[in-house]
């Protein structure tokens, strides 16, 4: 496999910007259908370096490094730790340094349930301290600047409200992104249909901002040698059953995440209702960025949601 960062101005500049003297290439790679990256050691340890060549994937990548920091400040989960957010030599493009793990998939039965438990308490964290009046929790919903849940930014302005944040925020404006692009007259009348029908499934429920993965499937966890690790966030205060969503729709988490996780956070009434509406988002978004290959699903979950 061909070096995806081996000019001279590239080094040049990590060697500038992490301030070491040596920068070596370590044979890893990684990445999938939107990044690539490589590991280098460095004079005080080695680094990830992700990157994108396209415009605007600053943006992407200063919202990962602010969910990283705000992962790792709960205490709760294992995350790479972040360095810095640099733009590319060369074009419009830009990367993410940050700390190397030798990350394989999460398999561990014990790690699952290790997961499970500290996902539990990254949710209950906030709302804890909240509960505690303490002058730091955060009250409403929403983070400190935009994140991509994939390559597209989403808005995350402060709402006091969280069927307002999710209505508005997650499913309105992903939804008129599919209609710009198709007036797809089902999906109108479905979506129509459903914002009347949404108040229903929160009837009862009192909703406190959680610190939120926001992107947690298979494929942003890992295990490393004392534990498990996930990665590639893009965080928001949100409520809680929304990061299990994504994670029930293409596997990776075993019956001890999920016995482990709800053990400390046990399913409300309506859990099951909430997590279609959930994994609406992420259909329509996966729409958004890979074709309509996914309209079938979301089609399906308005059809079902509405029906009932």
């Amino acid at each position: 496999m061909a070096r995806v960062l081996s000019n001279e101005i590239l080094e040049k500049l990590l060697k500038q910007e992490l301030n070491t003297k040596t920068l070596e290439y370590t044979g890893h790679f990684g990445g999938g259908c939107i990044n690539e990256g490589q590991s280098f050691k460095t004079d005080t340890g080695v680094v990830f370096v992700k990157t994108n060549k396209h415009t605007g994937s600053r943006v992407m990548f200063e919202g990962e490094l602010n969910s990283l920091e705000a992962l790792m400040k709960t205490n709760t989960v294992r995350v790479p730790r972040p360095v810095k957010v640099l733009d590319y030599p060369e074009g419009n493009g830009s990367m993410l340094v940050m700390e190397h793990l030798d990350l394989r998939g999460l398999k561990n039965p014990g790690f699952q349930a290790a997961l499970g438990q500290q996902l539990a308490r990254l949710h209950l964290h906030n709302i804890e301290k909240l509960n505690k009046g303490d002058s730091d929790a955060v009250s409403k919903f929403g983070f400190t600047g935009a994140t991509c849940c994939g390559y597209i930014s989403l808005t995350n302005e402060w709402k006091d409200d969280w069927m307002d944040f999710y209505v508005n925020q997650r499913l309105e404006n992903r939804i008129q992104m599919v209609l710009k692009e198709n007036q797809d007259r089902e999906l109108q009348d479905f979506w129509a249909k459903l914002k009347t029908k949404i108040p229903e499934y929160f009837t009862g429920l009192e909703i406190k901002p959680s610190l939120l993965h926001g992107d947690l499937w298979g494929g942003n966890v890992g295990e490393i040698d004392s534990g498990p690790v996930i990665f590639d966030p893009a965080s928001f205060y949100g409520h809680h059953e929304f990061e299990l969503a994504i994670a029930g729709m293409f596997g990776g988490f075993s019956t001890e995440f999920y016995n482990a996780y709800h053990q400390l956070i046990p399913k409300a009434p309506g859990f099951e209702e909430r997590q279609k509406l959930y994994q609406l988002f992420h259909y329509i978004n996966h729409w958004n960025h890979f074709g309509s290959s996914y309209r079938p699903a979301a089609i399906s979950i308005m059809k079902s949601l509405t029906a009932i």
